[in-house]
């Protein structure tokens, strides 16, 4: 049962020993650092299954997973330090699958890992790959081609506007903060980005002729952010 496995670990004694102990039981293994690292390596990769560690540079456990669950479903276990129930809570409630705390038995490790993935195997026998989302007011997301049109006509998207209109198309009705969508779109946690947030979002609406006051598609929610509306058809 060989698997994808994306380790998110700054201890590099344990990293080592559990990408070690990893590919040894068959997987493949990519180690990143930091929460910033491991959120680049997740949207550039393909993996069937993550460990995050929560105290992380850059950006901690607890955001990364969130981003993650953004955009996939594939099992995630924590591994860390803290043992207090509300972080227990707070990860699994974000959407973590599994929390281990530090210190652990590889074995246990393992039969958890090996668990998951037959869960996952078994619901995802064969990759599905999105093909296209149809809404109302003619709005189609082909992700094939990663092309959005509006009435058959091709919209001149640049990458990060297609990238802004799949997260917030893909989490319907859940308010991002402009924060929250350049951290995960530019993967980088920079308050200083927040106007590049709203030049994209501002040029989104112009190509998706899609009015501020009475929005088909992108409602800003004054003081916290923005939601996708659209109806699909």
């Amino acid at each position: 049962m060989e698997a994808n496995i994306l380790l998110v670990e700054d201890d590099t004694e344990i990293a080592r020993i559990i990408r070690d102990t990893l590919i040894t039981a068959g997987h493949k293994v990519t180690w990143a650092t930091t929460g910033l690292e491991g959120l680049n390596d997740f949207q550039s990769g393909s993996y069937d299954l993550m460990l995050v560690d929560l105290m992380l540079p850059e950006m901690d456990g607890f955001a990364l997973c969130r981003n993650v669950r953004w955009k996939s479903d594939i099992p995630i276990i924590i591994i860390s330090a803290r043992k207090d129930d509300v972080d227990k809570i707070e990860g699994l409630g974000l959407g973590a699958d599994d929390y281990m705390s530090k210190p652990f038995s590889l074995a246990e490790l393992k039969a958890r890992i090996d668990s998951h993935l037959r869960r996952w195997f078994r619901y995802n026998r064969i990759e599905e790959e999105r093909h296209e989302l149809l809404y109302d007011r003619g709005l189609t997301i082909n992700y094939s081609l990663q092309c959005v049109f509006l009435f058959g006509e091709e919209l001149p998207l640049t990458n990060k506007e297609f990238e802004l209109l799949c997260l917030l198309a893909e989490n319907g009705n859940r308010i991002f903060s402009k924060h929250e969508i350049y951290e995960h779109v530019w993967q980088q946690a920079d308050i200083e980005g927040l106007h590049t947030v709203t030049v994209h979002i501002k040029s989104l609406r112009e190509k998706l002729k899609d009015p501020v006051k009475s929005p088909h598609f992108i409602q800003t929610i004054w003081g916290k952010g923005y939601r996708f509306i659209g109806v699909p058809s």
